[in-house]
């Protein structure tokens, strides 16, 4: 990516050579040039929220301007994926391990913020619950930019910036790219974030009718069931036949506290690359006080998990990487899976039927059998053989 300053070399994580997506977008090369051409000033706190691969704190921290000693620079990520990819990206850069604070959306927030820049987040409540967070650390002072493709910034996202922070405009677009120009008002009310959301399973899921569910800001569909693990639920593996079990991409966590509800001797493993989606699975296995023993992690899919360890992978896997589809990610769910699986061990996966995803699941485990299936859903099973 060339920047005002230089140019840095981006990649994804993980480094697949034969991903054509690039780690940076216009947005990205649109705000570093404003901050260039308006001459903003870095020599304070600097927070970059939402940095998808590293990009913007790559570049400020390689080729951007001398900075004193009481300065700082600071991501805020709810990704992995993207976290890890920063790492490496500030790595090959040459920026010195420690040079940029890397914090998750889970961790305690800075407390002050000369220059707050914010790429923004497909999901709306993310941005809203990070901004009521960070909010009370700006000042009448702080630089607020925050930058997205026209297509990712709609007039309610201009509207949570403005009654949040203060009065905010938007820029001329370039190459289909967008700035946010917002004037903190330190005047507004700063009222806590309303997340994470509670919410109760609805009546007909039997066992499961009126459970609770937590969800933290970003996770998919975060104020209701979707319809997608609605009738996952509806499908899950009978008891009792599996000891280790994974909530693979768990979200929320309710297919994995399902199962560990259905049979007290069962142990679940909750993954996910999302920060706040792990937070979101631990808060809701505890609420609903589910017995047996559950471990909660933070990674690439299965990444770490030791061979022939699971009895169950339960999957409903994401087709989407921010705004580009791809199936890039169920692959490696499932690839994940199979080694992790023992032999007769069995992956459940649901997905919309168009995905077709039993084509991949033949190749990779030589079988796939149809569970149970609707117009828009089928639940899908594999099994490894050896």
């Amino acid at each position: 990516m060339t920047t005002p300053w230089g140019e840095v070399a981006l990649t994804r994580h993980p480094v697949d050579p034969r991903d054509r997506l690039r780690a940076w977008d216009a947005s990205d090369a649109y705000l570093l040039r404003h901050l260039a051409e308006r001459d903003v000033p870095q020599t304070g706190a600097v927070v970059v929220l939402g940095d998808r691969w590293g990009a913007l704190v790559t570049a400020l921290a390689a080729h951007g301007p001398d900075r004193s000693a009481g300065s700082s620079l600071t991501q805020i990520t709810d990704s992995w994926l993207g976290q890890e990819a920063t790492r490496a990206n500030l790595a090959r850069a040459g920026v010195e391990p420690g040079a940029v604070r890397l914090l998750t959306t889970q961790d305690p927030v800075p407390e002050r913020i000369d220059v707050l820049l914010v790429r923004v987040p497909k999901s709306l409540a993310l941005l809203e619950d990070q901004l009521l967070r960070l909010a009370p650390a700006v000042h009448g002072g702080t630089v607020v930019v925050g930058t997205g493709m026209v297509k990712e910034i709609h007039t309610s996202t201009l509207r949570l910036f403005e009654r949040i922070l203060g009065p905010t405009r938007t820029s001329l677009a370039e190459q289909k790219a967008r700035l946010i120009l917002c004037t903190p008002d330190p005047s507004l009310p700063r009222p806590q974030t309303p997340w994470p959301y509670v919410y109760d399973l609805p009546a007909d899921l039997g066992g499961l009718a009126g459970r609770p569910v937590v969800n933290n800001a970003g996770v998919f569909c975060a104020d209701r069931l979707d319809i997608g693990t609605r009738f996952f639920l509806r499908h899950l593996p009978p008891p009792g036949g599996a000891r280790r079990v994974v909530d693979l991409g768990c979200g929320n966590g309710i297919v994995g506290t399902a199962v560990a509800l259905a049979d007290p001797e069962t142990e679940v493993l909750f993954t996910d690359e999302s920060f706040q989606a792990v937070a979101s699975a631990e808060a809701t296995y505890r609420i609903n006080e589910a017995p047996g023993h559950a471990e909660f992690r933070v990674g690439d899919g299965l990444e770490g998990v030791p061979d022939d360890s699971a009895d169950l992978v339960l999957n409903n896997p994401p087709f989407h990487s921010h705004q580009a589809t791809t199936d890039a990610t169920a692959w490696r769910m499932f690839t994940g899976a199979r080694r992790v699986l023992r032999p007769g061990g069995e992956l459940w996966v649901v997905g919309n039927r168009h995905l077709g995803y039993h084509v991949k699941l033949k190749r990779l485990f030589g079988n796939c059998e149809v569970v149970a299936g609707d117009p828009k859903f089928v639940v899908l099973r594999s099994v490894r053989k050896g």
